[in-house]
């Protein structure tokens, strides 16, 4: 049970104040036996009741005062005449009590009115926090958004080739993809399925011209989507190799991972 969150909803308040329902009463007294945060929660709740009810009270005006004496003296005049002083006494211990009543009433008001605004104070707090979230939310996706749209713009332009790029044998598992736009010669790379490099290992890729391999660029580790490699003004074909990091002038044929030619 999230027993901050509970002490926080409020419900301690309406108990304190004789608002809680019977059974919002009950759960809390079983649950302040088991919990001693609730218990002292509810201790300090009293005290700042206590004090809170003395420095919120609005007092009553004098024109208050003075019509509830006059209304009192009316419904409790005696058949009898009786002493005057004491028939004043009595009337101003009748107000007294009355001003009394209404002095408490209007400190508990004034109570719960401040834990209600404590409470939409938290919620409110709460809601602003979700929607600055949803926000930050939003913008992250509106970039992925426009990356994705950026690339399909590249792979359906007219003269972008798509070129699979297979495992060779012993690694035929691997697998990448390659679009080559043959008028503007850029070059994107999927990884697919090739697997992380080793520590000090880098993937280069190579395009080969007239069967000669010529450095097309290396594939970053962060590399996601679609990535952007050197371009390449032409190739027959276009192959993958693991070298050192930093990559090398010439592939390592044995540590070459896929390959695919290029079909108009």
């Amino acid at each position: 049970m999230d027993i901050k969150a509970y002490i926080e909803s409020g419900i301690i308040e309406s108990y304190v104040l004789g608002l809680a329902t019977p059974q919002e009463a009950d759960e809390l007294q079983r649950l302040s036996q088991t919990y001693p945060e609730i218990a002292t929660a509810v201790a300090g709740c009293e005290q700042w009741l206590r004090e809170t009810s003395d420095q919120y009270a609005i007092p009553a005006p004098e024109a208050l005062k003075a019509r509830l004496l006059v209304r009192l003296e009316h419904e409790f005049q005696p058949a009898k005449l009786p002493d005057v002083r004491y028939r004043r006494e009595s009337l101003f211990k009748y107000a007294a009590a009355i001003l009394l009543l209404l002095l408490a009433a209007s400190g508990l008001l004034n109570v719960y009115l401040y834990s209600s605004y404590r409470k939409a104070s938290r919620d409110f707090v709460q809601l602003q926090s979700g929607i600055d979230m949803m926000a930050a939310d939003n913008k992250a996706f509106q970039a992925k958004l426009a990356v994705l749209e950026q690339d399909l713009r590249f792979i359906t332009a007219p003269g972008t080739l798509k070129v699979p790029l297979d495992g060779v044998a012993g690694r035929e598992d691997y697998q990448a993809t390659l679009y080559w736009n043959t008028q503007t010669k850029q070059v994107y790379l999927t990884a697919g399925r090739l697997p992380a490099p080793a520590p000090g290992k880098q993937y280069q890729l190579w395009a080969i011209v007239d069967g000669k391999p010529v450095s097309a660029g290396l594939l970053n580790q962060n590399c996601t989507g679609l990535c952007m490699l050197t371009p390449v003004q032409q190739a027959q074909a276009f192959a993958i190799t693991l070298e050192k990091a930093g990559g090398n002038a010439a592939p390592t044929l044995d540590q070459m991972v896929v390959l695919g030619k290029v079909k108009a």
